[in-house]
């Protein structure tokens, strides 16, 4: 079975296993190359929300209510994406993507044009 083709922006439904259940993720890392291992870096979903600096609220039609857990960004294997949901708009993209620069203490150039 051929894996789909996963790219930065789009909205999944992907197997988070045990503890993560299945949930719809934000993709916010670069596609993945034939040589290179199949892994993702996800943004996961969540309903349960804490109001912390890190969770990202979006509106899109394939989201309930909740936020995107910048926090808990993580790297899934692309067998694990099990539905494509959509993409998020380029507006809502950049708060997540602030958001992750954040978390991980990178310095972004801010685009006012």
């Amino acid at each position: 079975m051929p894996l789909p083709r996963i790219q930065r922006g789009e909205l999944w439904v992907v197997d988070l296993g045990y503890l993560g259940k299945v949930r719809p993720v934000l993709v916010v890392g670069i596609p993945f190359l034939e040589h290179e291992r199949t892994l993702c870096l996800i943004v996961p979903h969540t309903t349960s929300l804490l109001g912390t600096r890190f969770e990202v609220a979006a509106n899109h039609a394939a989201l309930g209510k909740g936020a995107f857990d910048v926090q808990q960004t993580t790297a899934v294997p692309a067998v694990k994406f099990v539905r494509r949901l959509g993409r998020l708009n380029p507006a809502e993209m950049r708060k997540v993507e602030i958001v992750l620069a954040q978390v991980l203490g990178l310095k972004l150039s801010v685009d006012l044009g």
